[in-house]
């Protein structure tokens, strides 16, 4: 996910322009990446390689065993891989699938400032010991945008990137689940998105849902949908909140504020985590960094593709992603 644009003017190419100069004319000088942030951004991606591949290795153990991925073993066999080398191979084919969705997802933020010229970082992951191994990742904006066109397409870029890629792993590794008796030892169950029960009608007709065991990559899948819904929120900085002031900038704050307080009674009826996000909403605030030319109108192509980036966010949210 983008980080919130610094609104910092670099130098400014060819000579000085008069006052009276439109502002479409002024050309900004991207600052240029350096080749230390290159090898941090590397750096970073090989330990989340590893930290992932770890965490892989207890979902296919789980799986293996025709059992749900829990708590109560997870953490405790986190750390068997990097003592056992051999593990980590297990945990390739959900460790590849949530990098290749993640790293689509920043590659299509980059790539789309590169396109009009926004100066933006490498893609940076952050490499954790959690229960997908990871805290996901991030590119940081460093030079103005220049109009809601550029604004627009550089957030939906990332989301719809992902989404592509993350749906047919998901129908491949639904067609390659398991179906078992359904069982309450798992101390953990993944909510199910929209696009999982329509996946599910079509692949695998007559199965229940809670008989069917979703293969590693499925989870991985999973992961990458639920970070798609968690960006297009359509609040703050997020990538939704980018694509809701593009649409309608004078409305950003007021819908920014209500998604916050909106989280607050689904972190009472549905998951706690709802309550963080709300209250890292309201931390970092509802302003939006202003366009250099705020006036240039999104155009008709794109009005139609928020309401893509809509139907994404409504096929990959759920109220309660995690049930303990």
């Amino acid at each position: 996910m983008p980080d919130d644009p610094e609104l910092i003017p670099t130098e400014l190419v060819g000579p000085e322009p008069a006052l009276w100069m439109p502002a479409r004319q002024l050309v900004w000088a991207p600052e240029p990446r350096s080749r230390r942030s290159l090898l941090v951004a590397i750096g970073l991606f090989a330990l989340t390689a590893f930290s992932t591949l770890a965490a892989g290795a207890q979902f296919a153990a789980a799986y293996a065993a025709n059992m749900s991925p829990g708590f109560d073993r997870f953490f405790a066999d986190y750390f068997r891989p990097f003592a056992e080398p051999r593990l980590f191979l297990s945990g390739i084919p959900f460790a590849v699938t949530l990098l290749g969705i993640l790293l689509a997802h920043e590659l299509g933020h980059f790539f789309a400032c590169r396109r009009y010229d926004i100066a933006a970082t490498y893609p940076y992951f952050i490499p954790a010991p959690t229960l997908i191994g990871t805290l996901g990742a991030f590119i940081r904006i460093r030079s103005p945008i220049f109009n809601r066109r550029a604004l627009f397409d550089m957030a939906l870029a990332g989301p719809l990137v992902g989404f592509v890629i993350a749906v047919p792993a998901f129908a491949i590794a639904i067609l390659f689940s398991k179906v078992v008796p359904a069982s309450d030892a798992s101390s953990l169950v993944f909510g199910q998105p929209l696009i999982e029960t329509l996946l599910e009608l079509m692949l695998r007709p007559g199965v229940p849902a809670a008989h069917l065991l979703l293969h590693p990559v499925g989870r991985a899948a999973w992961v990458g949908l639920f970070a798609t819904a968690l960006n297009l929120l359509p609040a703050g900085q997020l990538d939704g909140g980018h694509i809701l002031y593009a649409v309608a900038s004078e409305r950003h704050r007021r819908i920014s504020f209500a998604v916050a307080i909106l989280l607050v009674p689904l972190a009472v009826k549905f998951w706690a985590g709802w309550l963080v996000w709300a209250v890292l909403l309201i931390a970092i605030g509802f302003r939006h960094p202003p366009l250099i030319d705020r006036w240039e109108p999104l155009g008709r192509t794109r009005r139609i593709l928020s309401g893509v980036a809509l139907s994404i966010f409504i096929l990959c949210f759920m109220p309660a992603p995690f049930v303990v």
